[in-house]
């Protein structure tokens, strides 16, 4: 399972610009050697019109995940939340200023997230994308994941930074802020998860690559990673 982030948007008109079509084709070079048979993207502009740069480089279709939309955050109720409820900067005060600790307390306990958009998104997709892992011959199990059939496909799923996030913490059973703040990734980066077992046999996501940006190494761009 392949993971790769949109390149370098313009949120406001949600497509790409000049230099993240460039990242998009870069990345298409550096995945055309992967194997990848199956192509999956998030609804938005940015992240379809990143995955046709490699589904064009394949000659393969995509396939539209809607849930995988960028979340959203904020209080559910439309009260006001400190820093408007940004995941990404929560996460990062938890873990850096708070020294919180996943192990002893629920984060979603915590005053950041108690009732907090993100939460929803950070429990909901991980299960819609068990799901698509399916067709794959996975099948959720616990933490693990049952083969239930030989499978010797490579997919790889274009989204976001938050939805992504969403499906890394739920997939490698880690809460959703330390992957937020732990795990961050860079536009159109390739993150792999090799989960390859015989039918019958439990398998579990061994994280292979992360954050792999090598070729757009000089193309990276200042400012917010993260927006809605």
């Amino acid at each position: 399972m392949i993971f790769v982030r949109h390149g370098h948007p313009d949120y406001a008109r949600d497509c790409l610009t000049e230099t993240g079509k460039r990242q998009a084709a870069a990345a298409a070079e550096r995945l055309a050697g992967e194997g990848i048979t199956s192509i999956f993207s998030s609804p938005m502009g940015r992240a379809r019109e990143t995955a046709g740069y490699t589904a064009d480089k394949l000659g393969l279709p995509v396939t539209i995940l809607d849930f995988m939309h960028e979340i959203d955050w904020g209080d559910r109720g439309g009260a006001e939340m400190i820093l408007d409820g940004h995941p990404w900067t929560l996460s990062d005060m938890m873990i850096g200023v708070e020294d919180f600790r996943f192990d002893q307390s629920d984060w979603r306990q915590h005053p950041y997230f108690a009732g907090n958009k993100a939460v929803d998104y950070a429990d909901r997709l991980g299960p819609l994308f068990d799901r698509e892992l399916e067709r794959f011959g996975l099948k959720r199990e616990g933490g693990r994941y049952l083969c239930t059939a030989e499978c010797g496909e490579t997919a790889a799923l274009f989204s976001h930074g938050g939805s992504g996030a969403c499906v890394l913490a739920h997939m490698l059973n880690l809460p959703f802020p330390y992957v937020c703040s732990v795990l961050p990734y860079d536009f159109t980066s390739v993150t792999i998860l090799e989960m390859t077992g015989r039918k019958g046999e439990y398998v579990f996501p061994r994280l292979e690559l992360f954050n792999d940006a090598a070729h757009i190494r000089g193309g990276r761009t200042e400012g917010p990673a993260f927006e809605k």
